[in-house]
């Protein structure tokens, strides 16, 4: 029925009261503007001004449609920056899952660097296992996800977000909770162990079990568990030694001792983000690309 154009000029017009200072603000001559404002009282069949003196003034219609005009050109502004923030990553909505113990180390980097970069978009958390999160991922129901490796599907990518050491957490009444040195893996030959699972948490039960075989330790596993906090508690309760992630030691259990462990090699833990290839979600790749390369 009118274009924005039309509106603007209606309001420059509306405004200035006098068609010579419109067409100046507006930088463009004054029959052009004059033959625009009539159009538009045309389409719109009524007098939007009173030029019937040497003064410019709205009618009772041209006042009323002032306010209309005005709100019009608001709301087509707001939407203008909110296309173009959400295509620059800048605003919409951003769903990401997270594994129990990344809620200690690489969420909180996620996190911070969404309320960075990508302040004004709806972050969306799902707490998940890995094996959940690659499910969700890959239907779509995720945009980001933080798991544990390895990542083999074809149509999902990853990339490392966090590697950090294994700690030894202890009973304080246990002899190795009074050791003058680092805990070797050789002194958990023995002793009580609480494990993980080698469903839910195939990831640290692989990890372990390879470390335990290349060092000739056999601990004796008194309970399998998945959950970081679930393991500490049965630590704190005497049940057992537990080796986490040092993040994990954010936990404050009264009753548990963190104590650095050396292994026959190196053994850090990894934490991936993980995403499909082909999501085309703005705010997920100006996330990522706060968080580097990895």
């Amino acid at each position: 029925m009118f274009s924005l154009n039309q509106l603007t000029q209606f309001v420059a017009v509306a405004e200035e009261l006098h068609f010579g200072r419109a067409a100046e603000r507006l930088h463009m001559t004054q029959p052009p503007l004059s033959r625009q404002i009539q159009l538009l009282e045309k389409d719109l069949e009524v007098q939007l001004f009173d030029r019937s003196s040497r003064a410019v003034k709205l009618t009772p219609a041209g006042k009323a449609f002032m306010e209309d005009a005005r709100r019009l050109l608001q709301q087509s502004e707001r939407a203008a920056l909110s296309v173009r923030k959400t295509s620059q990553g800048r605003s919409g909505i951003l769903r990401v899952g997270f594994t129990g113990g990344s809620v200690y180390s690489g969420l909180e980097t996620v996190l911070t660097s969404a309320q960075t970069v990508i302040e004004d978009v709806e972050v969306e958390l799902r707490e998940l296992v890995t094996k959940d999160q690659l499910e969700a991922l890959s239907e779509g129901s995720l945009d980001l996800g933080l798991v544990r490796p390895p990542v083999t599907r074809p149509h999902l990518s990853s990339r490392t977000l966090i590697r950090e050491s294994l700690v030894a957490a202890i009973p304080p009444t246990h002899d190795l909770a009074h050791v003058d040195r680092p805990i070797d893996v050789t002194d958990l030959h023995g002793i009580d162990l609480v494990m993980y699972t080698p469903i839910e948490s195939r990831y640290f039960f692989e990890l372990l079990s390879s470390v335990f075989h290349e060092a000739s330790v056999a601990p004796v596993v008194v309970q399998y568990v998945h959950q970081f906090h679930t393991m500490l508690a049965l630590v704190n309760l005497g049940r057992g030694v537990a080796l986490v992630p040092e993040s994990a030691s954010k936990m404050h259990f009264d009753g548990v001792a963190y104590r650095p462990i050396t292994f026959v090699r190196p053994a850090q833990v990894e934490l991936d983000l993980v995403w499909r290839i082909h999501n085309e979600n703005p705010a997920l790749h100006r996330l990522l690309s706060e968080l580097g390369p990895g």
